[in-house]
């Protein structure tokens, strides 16, 4: 097992980048709805509290095979855990202090919410059909907690597409297989 470094200047790492990944590794965290404990106990103590926390605040930097086992762990691609760049799309994510932020353009009239954990327990190939997609929204938008998803008017037209039917048709069929969660 190799052992990642802190962060140098001297080495040419940029420590504001750092920062920007352990932001990121931290939200993702959250959005698991774990501690830091719970990480070093669920991992068998492969990602130490303290070690993790330190990645977070930028103060180590991590190697490229740590970060796929804890991309492996969190059930995230290892992209994800990697911050944006100043281009990039805007993130789901305030990488500031890892909270979620409201997805914008969603309206409220037009979502729809989704029980993910409802959903991976279904055996029928419109569920697997339905996944699928669930999950590339998933890692456009960043959001890993895995439990639910709300999906947007937009994507609710695509949804009826893939499940032939029209928007309310998707919205009935959601709801005969008790896949919608109302606020």
């Amino acid at each position: 097992m190799g052992v990642d470094n802190p962060v140098s200047a001297e080495e040419g790492v940029d420590a504001t980048y750092a920062v920007k990944v352990g932001n990121r590794l931290r939200a993702i965290r959250k959005q698991k709805g774990l501690s830091l404990q719970d990480v070093e106990a669920a991992s068998e103590q492969e990602f130490k509290a303290s070690v993790l926390g330190a990645y977070e605040r930028g103060e180590r930097a991590i190697s490229v095979p740590r970060l796929q086992r804890l991309a492996h762990f969190y059930s995230v691609p290892v992209d994800q855990l990697l911050p944006r760049d100043a281009d990039g799309k805007q993130p789901v994510l305030d990488l500031d202090d890892g909270e979620v932020l409201p997805s914008s353009g969603a309206d409220a009239d037009g979502s729809v919410t989704i029980d993910l954990l409802r959903l991976s327990a279904l055996r029928t190939p419109e569920a697997e059909l339905l996944g699928r997609y669930l999950a590339m929204i998933q890692v456009q938008r960043g959001d890993f907690n895995g439990r639910m998803l709300t999906i947007r008017r937009d994507d609710l037209r695509t949804v009826a597409c893939l499940l032939d039917t029209n928007p309310e048709g998707a919205r009935a069929r959601l709801n005969q297989l008790d896949l919608r969660l109302t606020p």
